[in-house]
């Protein structure tokens, strides 16, 4: 028996049974995080394994019990992510959806569109054809005769030979089946291509980074107005001169607003003390000045012929003869309450018969009749004040916007529509029927709406950005109007785009920022030639020989 203790056998025994005495002595944790009781702990200390059983305790934890599988820990429901199928730079915390897509955007959603119905066609099997009844022929009314008569047809239909067809899909080369083939070769939707880098970059230091001025113009004449803190610079696009117009350091005032007439070269300029300034860039020269034009600064300048339009921070338009000496303008309008940010004449029916675009920072667009013709009492008309002259009060008031108006633009290729843009709480492009005072549409853009201009060449609008709530900011938009599809999406600007003009011959456009950048875009094509100026086929005088 002494010889069993003294065994290998015995000492492995009395060892396990020294073991489960001091068990119960030891303090546990829970799944390796600590002991569960601090008495249990404070007992280990005091037990006859002494020191170094707590070492060897704190060294060893305890085998863990999973069951008869392991279930990993993951995030709930990111399937994605236990499976590795994270897109590409795609972080934990889901992105943003962006409103305002890139060029490709549209590309993309065709051809996954064409993908799905491929998809679907090959995936899903075609439905058997079910006969109608036995032999083909459509089923009849049964008659009390013939309810449970059972008869073989007398002439059976003869079954078509599939193979016989040499067009038969069996004989087709082709991995896909023939409604996707023609799926494939169904005409796709062109995308006319825009030049993603602007083709001339120009230094403007001192471009004021303000969102309530209008600092760039580009004349009839290929002159491009600049105007950067106390003057106002000209660059002539042809051979890239620069000459500066003025200067009004000496009288410490500053450039707020510059605007070219439509057919010349003569000169408006706004500043920040309300002065009013005409010049004739030919010979940069001052012809006409008015000291208190307004009582706070021009913001926004527009010419119709031989009138122009003033608006400013004191919230009234003024219209002023510049043929005339005189200071005081002929006309006075007054329907904002807050400071006038955008002015716009349109070019429907002359000078003569022009409408008048103003918004303001009071989230509002007024439509001006200087003839003072009257529209019958609307939801968006405003009914003229007791004592007002003809063209004193808006024609159509608009209030839909939730931001400063400050983009307009009439569209050249159809009469009476307006586009606006709202400011950074707004985000949002509306079209306005001014015949009857309504909007025809709107477009979410996502960001803060900066400028608006049509191309004369096509039918598409341009659009400048600044603050957006989604990954795009600073972005200049190319729509396709009416559908509002994008057309393209030029970047470069690190600031918020907020000067935009475009060249007498329709094809470029110029945008400033706030990075005191100037960037030259080749936006739009090429104008069509006159159909009118073309030879006709008809025309046998010139085929003579």
């Amino acid at each position: 028996m002494s010889g069993m203790k003294n065994s290998p056998f015995g000492k492995r025994l009395r060892a396990s049974h020294r073991e489960e005495d001091e068990s119960p002595r030891r303090g546990r944790t829970l799944f390796g995080v600590g002991p569960a009781d601090p008495s249990a702990s404070t007992s280990t200390s005091d037990s006859r394994a002494g020191p170094s059983s707590e070492t060897t305790f704190a060294q060893h934890s305890p085998r863990r019990d999973y069951g008869d599988r392991f279930v990993p820990s993951r995030d709930s429901g990111d399937i994605r992510t236990s499976f590795h199928l994270l897109e590409e730079g795609g972080p934990s915390t889901p992105k943003k959806n962006r409103i305002i897509p890139s060029e490709s955007d549209a590309q993309k959603e065709q051809a996954n569109s064409m993908f799905n119905s491929i998809l679907q066609t090959e995936v899903t099997p075609p439905s058997p054809v079910r006969s109608l009844a036995i032999g083909g022929m459509p089923p009849t009314t049964p008659t009390r005769r013939r309810l449970f008569t059972y008869k073989s047809p007398q002439n059976p239909a003869t079954p078509s030979r599939r193979l016989d067809d040499p067009v038969d899909e069996a004989y087709s080369m082709s991995p896909v089946r023939a409604q996707s083939r023609a799926i494939l070769e169904s005409p796709r939707r062109t995308f006319r291509t825009v030049c993603k880098t602007p083709y001339r970059v120009l230094d403007a230091p001192e471009l004021a980074d303000d969102f309530y001025l209008n600092l760039v113009d580009w004349s009839s004449t290929n002159i491009l107005g600049v105007g950067l803190g106390a003057c106002v610079y000209l660059w002539t696009a042809h051979n890239a001169h620069v000459s500066k117009l003025c200067d009004l350091t000496d009288i410490g005032d500053t450039i707020s607003s510059v605007s070219w007439v439509q057919k010349g070269t003569t000169l408006a300029i706004g500043t920040l003390s309300g002065q009013l300034q005409i010049y004739d860039a030919n010979t940069l020269t001052l012809t006409r000045t008015y000291q208190q034009a307004h009582s706070q600064r021009i913001g926004a300048l527009a010419w119709n012929a031989h009138i122009l339009s003033s608006g400013s921070r004191d919230r009234m338009v003024h219209h002023r003869d510049v043929r005339e000496a005189g200071d005081r303008p002929f006309k006075r309008c007054t329907g904002h309450r807050q400071e006038v940010c955008g002015l716009k004449w349109s070019g429907d029916g002359g000078a003569a018969s022009a409408n008048l675009a103003s918004g303001g920072n009071d989230n509002k667009v007024c439509i001006w009749d200087l003839r003072g013709s009257r529209r019958p009492q609307g939801p968006g008309n405003v009914a003229p004040a007791p004592g007002d002259e003809a063209g004193d009060s808006p024609v159509w008031k608009f209030h839909e916007h939730t931001a400063a108006v400050k983009a307009l633009a009439w569209d050249p290729h159809v009469s009476g529509v307006l586009a606006t843009g709202g400011g950074t709480q707004d985000k949002h492009i509306r079209f306005w029927n001014v015949v009857n005072g309504s909007m025809t549409g709107s477009l979410d853009t996502g960001s803060q709406v900066c400028n608006l201009i049509w191309s004369t060449t096509s039918h598409e609008l341009v659009s400048t950005h600044g603050f957006s709530s989604t990954t795009a900011q600073n972005q200049i938009c190319l729509w396709k109007y009416p559908s509002m599809n994008m057309v393209a999406s030029l970047t470069g600007h690190t600031n918020r785009v907020l000067y935009l003009a475009m060249s007498p011959d329709g094809e470029t456009i110029v945008t400033g920022a706030g990075d005191e950048t100037l960037r030259f875009w080749n936006a739009f094509p090429k104008a069509e030639k006159n159909p009118r100026g073309r030879e006709s086929q008809l025309d046998y005088a010139h085929q003579i020989r």
